[in-house]
This record gives structure tokens, C-alpha cells and sequence, in this order.
């Protein structure tokens, strides 16, 4: 490399003797294949043919003859990301180590909250378009949904069925009741009428 009191050009052009430099070249095959200069692979065997070419149209040809490539793209594979996120999926690689934030700044409640409400509310809009339940019930369902009464959609769903289901058996009992009570009143018409024809027949007999 030189003395020290050698100067820096002299030190950085400096170099061994047999080779030629070849940056023209490159740069002219980047250009003719549109990449960047790192991806040009010139023949080191070829130097002295390559070194002789000085336009396009030499390059072109010495790009025909393969003594000039273009490298292929580096790829930067995603493999061992896909596999360390599968694992994740099932729960691996996050334990305490592997925790930044506290739970609410990972997680937070609200957005939590959020998501719950709209899957059930979404699930009441749909039974009420499906006239599965009225108004009413939507409306108590809703504000009960509100106020924090059903954990999941399961839940509610369950709570649907057997407030449905208590209706019902509430609707039978009134229409059974209703129906004896209408039986007693016809039952007793028919006894004030048999008792009227019996004090008629004896009214008769007498005159």
C-alpha cells in the first residue's frame, strides 16, 4: 500500500498489477438491463474481452454471449417467520418473557367491550328481522346486553330461549285458565237454565 508519506489517491489507486478496471462496462450493463451495479456479474475470465467493450452495443452482444449476467433478486425468505407464527397461533413464545406492554396497553378492555356488543347486538338485529323475537323482548335483551348480564353470544342465545320458553308456558297457563273459567260460566248458564225450565214445568203443574 505504499509509504506513509504517500498520499491517499496514490494509496487507493493502487492496485495489483495484471488487473484492469472494469466499472464502465458495469455501469453500462446496469443501465442496459435497468438493476443496479451490485447485480452485474462480468466474467473474470474474460476481462480482456470485456474490457474492450465501450457502448451499448458491445454490451448487448457480450450480454448475448453470457460473459455479462444479471444476478438474481436475494430473497429474503419468510419461512422461519411463518413457523414462528404458527407456533404463536397455538400459544407458544408467549409467556412473561415475551411480554411487552401490560395487559391493557396489549389488549385493551374497551376494544374487548366493543367486539362483545356488536356480535350481540348483531345477533339481535337477526333474530328480530327473523321475527324469532318482537320488539319487546330486542329491547330488553338490548338494554340487558348493555348492561353486562351476557358474557358471549352463547349466553344470550340461552337467555333468548328460556325467556321464549317461559312465555309460552305463561301464554298455555293463561288460555288453559281462560278456558275453565269459560267452562264454569257455561257450566253455570246451563244449571240457572235447568233450574228456570224446573220452577217453569212446577209453575205449570200447580195451575
Amino acid at each position: 500500500f505504499g509509504s506513509r508519506t504517500g498520499s491517499r489517491f496514490e494509496i487507493l489507486s493502487s492496485r495489483p498489477s495484471g488487473t484492469m478496471s472494469l466499472k464502465l462496462q458495469k455501469r453500462l450493463a446496469a443501465s442496459v438491463k435497468k438493476c443496479g451495479e451490485g447485480r452485474i456479474w462480468l466474467d473474470p475470465n474474460e476481462a480482456s474481452e470485456i474490457s474492450m467493450a465501450n457502448s451499448r452495443f458491445n454490451i448487448r452482444k457480450l450480454i448475448k454471449d453470457g460473459l455479462i449476467i444479471r444476478k438474481a433478486v436475494k430473497m429474503h425468505s419468510r419461512s422461519r417467520v411463518r413457523k414462528n407464527l404458527a407456533a404463536k397461533r397455538k400459544g407458544r413464545h408467549t409467556g412473561l418473557g415475551k411480554r411487552r406492554g401490560t395487559r391493557e396497553a396489549r389488549m385493551p378492555s374497551k376494544i374487548l367491550w366493543m367486539r362483545r356488543q356488536r356480535v350481540l347486538r348483531r345477533l339481535l338485529r337477526k333474530y328480530r328481522q327473523a321475527k324469532k323475537i318482537d320488539k319487546h323482548l330486542y329491547h330488553y335483551f338490548y338494554r340487558h346486553a348493555k348492561g353486562n348480564t351476557y358474557k358471549n353470544k352463547r349466553v344470550l342465545v340461552e337467555s333468548i330461549h328460556k325467556m321464549k320458553a317461559e312465555r309460552m308456558k305463561a301464554k298455555a297457563l293463561a288460555e288453559q285458565s281462560e278456558a275453565r273459567k269459560e267452562k264454569a260460566k257455561a257450566k253455570k248458564l246451563k244449571k240457572a237454565a235447568k233450574k228456570e225450565d224446573i220452577l217453569r214445568q212446577q209453575a205449570e203443574g200447580t195451575k
